[in-house]
């Protein structure tokens, strides 16, 4: 287990990390993808919600930081320490470490006990995961029987966004995992009720596990 513990970082990792963090804000603000505000827009979506909370997938924790503004804590977990790294200093330069912990876990077996959290937050993680079946099955598994999970994913104007950043950066934006309809038609067969929202950036589904 790893928390963003105060003292973790130097400040001159947290400040150097601060300026490249709020580049990418500003790179990707300029092509038209407000990272804070489809955050929001995410979060509002999923209002109201709180009890334990878990996100899957903390990449460099900007879900993670956008809740903890909230005022919620909130367990986040990733397969890839180098990426939380950077997410833990961010929520550290933010000062609100004690509100998140960390964990890398197996994302096709999750250490958690079945029921385990009241909401899930799965965000622009879809796309990664060859194994979505897996994920999302566990993903289910962890969540209270009225417990909320909330699936969210790039729409194709934001994958377009997302396709020329990479590019320029000399690399390729990987999409591997299934699209939100493909995971639709998984979550119903698997019970789940689902309400569907969107904006120009982000598709969002609220799901909730059928009545056995």
């Amino acid at each position: 287990m790893t928390m963003a513990a105060k003292g973790e970082f130097s400040e001159e990792e947290l400040e150097k990390n601060k300026k490249v963090y709020l580049s990418r804000l500003e790179l990707y603000k300029s092509y038209g993808y407000d990272n804070e505000k489809e955050r929001l827009f995410i979060i509002n979506a999923a209002e109201p919600f709180g009890g334990s909370v878990l996100e899957a997938g903390t990449g460099k924790g900007h879900l993670a930081l956008a809740i903890a503004k909230k005022g919620h804590k909130l367990i986040t977990y990733d397969v890839d320490d180098t990426n939380q790294r950077y997410a833990r200093m961010n929520i550290d330069s933010a000062g609100l470490s004690e509100k998140v912990k960390f964990l890398i876990e197996s994302k096709e077996k999750l250490s958690f006990k079945d029921n385990s959290f009241d909401t899930v937050f799965c965000v622009n993680t879809l796309h990664h995961l060859r194994d979505s079946a897996i994920v999302l099955d566990e993903l289910i598994r962890v969540l209270s029987d009225n417990g909320k999970f909330i699936l969210s994913d790039f729409t194709k104007k934001a994958f377009d966004v997302m396709d020329v950043i990479h590019r320029n950066d000399g690399n390729e934006h990987e999409v591997v995992g299934w699209s939100m309809d493909k995971a639709a038609e998984f979550l119903k067969s698997k019970g789940c009720i689902i309400t569907e929202t969107a904006d120009e950036y982000q598709t969002v589904y609220i799901i909730r596990k059928g009545v056995k």
